[in-house]
């Protein structure tokens, strides 16, 4: 009923298993602990700990900033990727007929059309919310770190513990952001469905590829291990 072959529904699967196998393996895993992620966590911990020595903290608000901006810049990207994905919805019939001349696969139905174009708006609106999220969670942070009292004798215990706390809020938030890029990472594979099955699998496994490596073996992993890179 949808002009789906058997390869589209195989494709599709590839994908959801590609997205949460590599989602398991990089935060659910022991293999995850070797990540880059995993590793720039330990260095929003460090951050934390420097911060509670110093009484002059415009580096902090400058580093705070920068990702809050990020975030947002994201979050309305994916705004704007949202507004775009719907409008395909209308340009069914001006777009039908050049895919239906490609050689990659049979003739994509208006349904198939309709189908496909609202799973990249899914991910999209995904997208958003995990951005959104994540710069709620750095506004939070923000709060968090303006309670850390700066490290005296008497205080020692305390201004850790908020400073634990400020870190703790910024791991979760990094990794609320590093979820909402991951799914437009993933979005670019997805796309390659619309063209047919045979690129989509092509292309998740292109991407898996190319973050999978990033995460472990890329130099910018070297770099935050302090391993010199040629």
């Amino acid at each position: 009923m949808l002009g789906f072959t058997l390869v589209d529904y195989t494709a599709l699967i590839f994908f959801v298993v590609a997205w949460l196998g590599y989602h398991g393996a990089v935060e659910l895993t022991g293999a995850g602990q070797k990540s880059l992620n995993r590793i720039m966590n330990q260095y929003r911990f460090r951050w934390m700990e420097q911060l509670v020595v110093r009484e002059n903290r415009i580096v902090d608000t400058t580093i705070m900033a920068s990702l809050m901006n990020g975030t947002a810049f994201f979050a309305s990207t994916s705004l704007i990727a949202i507004g775009g994905v719907l409008a395909l919805l209308r340009s069914a019939d001006e777009v039908l007929p050049i895919f239906g001349e490609l050689p990659f696969g049979p003739p994509m139905t208006r349904l198939a059309w309709e189908v496909k174009v609202i799973g990249l708006a899914i991910i999209f609106v995904y997208a958003f919310f995990k951005f959104a999220w994540s710069y709620r969670l750095f506004n939070y942070m923000a709060i968090i770190v303006g309670s850390v009292p700066i490290l005296k004798d008497g205080n020692r215990e305390e201004a850790l513990a908020v400073a634990r706390q400020a870190a703790a809020m910024n791991v979760v938030a990094g990794k609320h952001f590093n979820r909402g890029q991951r799914a437009f990472f993933f979005s670019l594979a997805y796309l390659g469905w619309f063209i047919g099955a045979y690129l989509f699998i092509a292309a998740t496994a292109a991407v898996l590829f190319v973050m999978w490596r990033r995460q472990f073996i890329s130099d910018a992993h070297d770099a935050a291990l302090g391993h010199e890179h040629d």
